[in-house]
């Protein structure tokens, strides 16, 4: 298998992991507050992160690497989570599918800003168009609008993509799951501390579908789909496996559909395969 094609692979199985992170997110805040969740989720995935390092007995990161760092965790550690959960207390999660849908084209603006990236000019076309596809059919599911839910997921969009792009330029050098596990690992003091200081006053309050949503967006949506995410960023290129996220906002209605019995319309899927045509097509002019 060359390196681009296990670059998408490896891309696609991230994507597929962080499809559940939306609805995970907005079960977990019905109960828990979502300044906890977000401290709350970084500091379990943090505490799983350092084990790794020190088991695999990983070398530290220069001190050329710490601002990097950082950068990758206020975006992606700290920033679009915590973003995302204050927003979806004003929205819906069909409604953060519009914004969703322009997170690839963030991931490329920054791939070139950051990580050196110059693709062609017809990607940018493909790109703009995968991206309103998606964004067309999320208008279409409906959904609330609220101005200051609209405003935290377009910043959560920008922080997001910034975090992705700085992850994945580090990883050439450091590694991809090094550069996540470091980021939490950078983040952890404050993320326990936070985490004490924002608990629930009674741990017995809360439900299990809460417990079961941080659970998932500590382990997976934090951790294990960084680790193939990241790889997949480096091997098949920022801009070009980028795209792979306007596919997100499917696999979640399809984990819906599966684990909550919800219908899948004729329209979801002949959308679907147009945004698999836009991604193709984009990966074919991204280099």
């Amino acid at each position: 298998m060359d390196r681009m094609a296990s670059g998408w692979i490896n891309g696609l199985i991230g994507v597929v992991i962080f499809s559940g992170s939306l609805p995970a997110t907005r079960v977990a805040v019905m109960q828990l507050d979502p300044v906890f969740l977000t401290v709350a989720r970084a500091a379990i995935a943090g505490l799983l992160a350092l084990c790794l390092l020190l088991a695999f007995r990983q070398k530290r990161p220069s001190r050329a690497d710490i601002v990097s760092l950082v950068v990758v965790a206020l975006g992606v550690v700290l920033g679009f989570p915590l973003l995302t959960a204050l927003a979806l207390q004003h929205v819906t999660s069909a409604h953060s599918i519009v914004f969703i849908g322009l997170l690839p084209l963030s991931t490329a603006i920054f791939g070139v800003l950051r990580g050196g990236e110059r693709p062609k000019p017809a990607f940018w076309l493909f790109s703009a168009l995968g991206s309103a596809l998606v964004a067309g059919f999320a208008l279409m599911q409906g959904g609330a609008s609220s101005p200051l839910g609209d405003g935290l997921m377009l910043a959560a969009i920008i922080v997001c993509g910034l975090g992705y792009a700085e992850g994945a330029r580090l990883s050439r050098t450091l590694g991809g799951w090094q550069v996540i596990s470091w980021a939490l690992v950078i983040s952890l003091p404050v993320m326990i501390a936070l985490s004490v200081a924002f608990r629930p006053q009674a741990f017995s309050d809360v439900a299990l579908p809460a417990w079961l949503g941080l659970a998932y967006v500590s382990l997976f949506s934090m951790l294990i789909g960084f680790i193939f995410w990241y790889r997949g960023l480096v091997q098949g290129g920022i801009a070009a496996v980028g795209q792979l996220q306007l596919l997100q906002p499917f696999f979640g209605l399809a984990l819906a559909a599966t684990l909550l019995h919800e219908p899948v319309s004729p329209m979801m899927l002949v959308v679907t395969l147009a945004v698999i045509l836009c991604v193709a097509a984009a990966r074919k002019f991204a280099r």
